[in-house]
């Protein structure tokens, strides 16, 4: 546990405080039978901290990025079958492409 997932947790945790807190002045306001405009000011300056205590710790925590090394099999982006002869493609698309071609020609 190092210090960016420490910091992840406190930015959650006045995330969620700062939700808290709007959540109960939406309900003081009911009872006092007022408007709700938005929400204070300290609630607004507990989700900016939050959010960037959040976003700082998402850039530090996972760490460096590793190199994908190109040449190596396991990497490779289409990988075939070693026995090519086995692959049988029967579909519905014949029947669908001799109609085709039969408009085609008239």
């Amino acid at each position: 546990m190092g210090l960016g997932f420490v910091v992840g947790v406190v930015g959650v945790v006045i995330l969620s405080h700062a939700a808290y807190s709007t959540i109960q002045y939406r309900s003081l306001l009911k009872i006092m039978e007022e408007e709700f405009s938005g929400p204070p000011t300290n609630v607004v300056v507990e989700l900016l901290l939050g959010l960037v205590l959040c976003m700082w710790a998402a850039l530090t925590v996972p760490g460096n990025f590793l190199s994908i090394k190109p040449d190596t099999d396991e990497n490779r982006m289409v990988s075939l079958p070693g026995n090519l002869d086995f692959m049988i493609f029967n579909h519905r698309g014949k029947v669908f492409s001799s109609e085709m071609d039969m408009k085609l020609k008239i």
